[in-house]
């Protein structure tokens, strides 16, 4: 069989969703701070590896197979390690799905900064996924739950998701609000030791790649062209709009515009667009796009109120954006085929009812099953490095590297030596 334009379209939008978790490695490292960097961007490139092989072994056969507990997950051992899908061009679109679940649970780490065994973040990720994505991915996308013919989605609406706003920012950002609370705050958290990014150039590349990807995160599954501009438009809209949205906010709240801010207000837009992106007008975009770029740059201070120390601002992003996003479909959906829609186009409230839904079910499935895998973790082989390796670097103490080193220090470093001396 030859490659038709369609699969050659697939393979580069996974490519790109890939490309997306170097990318966030290299965000979160640059937002991190120096001690922590090189841990930090360890964590997303790990994730690749860990979901990876979950995703052959049993990961996908979860999240697409015959449905298992009622439509919450589908059948783990129907196909184990893809055997029965050798030799056909189904593993096309098995390795684009790969790429959603190993950017979701990467997204997760930013909250933790700093403060994370490696060792338990590499066993948290492998669980993960099997207990938390992969199911929800199946209720939303396999057939499951959420989806049209599912107890939920046959009673309220099946809710529209095109792309991840419940199974990978929502999912992402409660996770991680899951775990700060688990591990706890860092010695110094508050805001008078308010994080700083140590690296403002290499967060800007991150943001960029992330951009970049977007568009085959987005734009992958796009079934005609008309659809496959539509997302692109919004794919460059929404993010733009949300990070003007975000620098005035900074400007009248504090007196100045960012490029952190600047930054998150790019991923706030992206995040928030990416369930909506196939279906609400470009004018549609720029409003979610404003909503999520001021909701967020006002939720990121909450952490302080409510004393989650979540590092890299995880939850105020994804978490808020992706309800922001996943939420305003109900009011902003196009009509298809002049039926349906959104509120705002005469389609009345059910496609309100259907997103608030899976919204409430996803929060409540992630909140529930991250605490129990984080619990477990915590209570046996933990979660959170002693104070003393936690004020020295966490770089130091868990790879015995540092991310720089200058001139003769460089050609004579031994990180051993330097972890004994500090």
């Amino acid at each position: 069989m030859e490659l038709s334009t369609s699969d050659v379209w697939v393979m580069v939008s996974a490519a790109l969703v890939l490309l997306m978790t170097p990318g966030l490695a290299f965000f979160y490292g640059g937002m991190a701070r120096a001690k922590a960097s090189t841990n930090m961007i360890l964590m997303s490139f790990v994730s690749i590896g860990l979901v990876g092989v979950v995703w052959v072994l049993w990961g996908y056969g979860m999240s697409a197979a015959p449905p298992l507990l009622g439509g919450l997950v589908g059948n783990p051992a129907s196909d184990f390690g893809l055997v029965n899908y050798m030799g056909t061009a189904d593993l096309i679109g098995i390795g684009f799905g790969a790429t959603f679940a190993i950017i979701t649970v990467a997204l997760i780490s930013g909250a933790v900064a700093d403060r994370t065994r490696f060792g338990s973040w590499s066993v948290f990720v492998p669980i993960w996924v099997t207990l938390v994505y992969c199911p929800l991915a199946f209720m939303v996308w396999g057939g499951g739950l959420l989806s049209a013919d599912g107890a939920i989605g046959s009673t309220f609406g099946e809710a529209i998701d095109f792309a991840g706003g419940t199974v990978v920012h929502i999912n992402a950002g409660l996770a991680a609000l899951v775990l700060v609370y688990i591990i706890g705050s860092r010695s110094d958290f508050g805001p008078k030791g308010a994080h700083k990014p140590h690296n403002i150039p290499l967060m800007m590349l991150g943001a960029a790649l992330l951009w970049f990807g977007w568009f085959g995160f987005n734009g992958g599954a796009a079934g005609t062209a008309e659809e496959a501009g539509l997302i692109w438009v919004n794919t460059l809209v929404a993010p733009g709009a949300a990070m003007l949205a975000w620098l005035v906010t900074e400007r009248v709240r504090d007196g100045h515009a960012t490029s952190l801010g600047a930054a998150s207000g790019v991923v706030a837009g992206l995040v928030a667009i990416t369930p909506a992106c196939a279906n609400v007008s470009a004018l549609g975009a720029i409003l979610i796009g404003v909503v999520a770029g001021v909701g967020s740059a006002l939720a990121v201070g909450l952490k302080y109120k409510f004393g989650y120390d979540d590092a890299l601002d995880v939850v105020g992003v994804h978490l808020v954006s992706g309800v922001i996003g996943t939420v305003m479909i109900g009011f902003l959906a196009l009509p298809v085929d002049g039926e349906g829609g959104g509120l705002f186009y005469g389609g009345g409230a059910g496609q309100l009812v259907a997103q608030v839904v899976a919204t409430l079910f996803t929060l409540v499935f992630t909140g529930v099953m991250t605490a129990l895998i984080g619990l477990a973790i915590a209570k046996t082989i933990g979660f959170r490095v002693s104070a003393e390796d936690e004020a020295r670097g966490i770089d130091l103490s868990e790879h015995s590297e540092s991310a720089y080193a200058f001139g003769d220090e460089a050609a004579s470093y031994d990180p051993i030596a330097e972890e004994a001396r500090v």
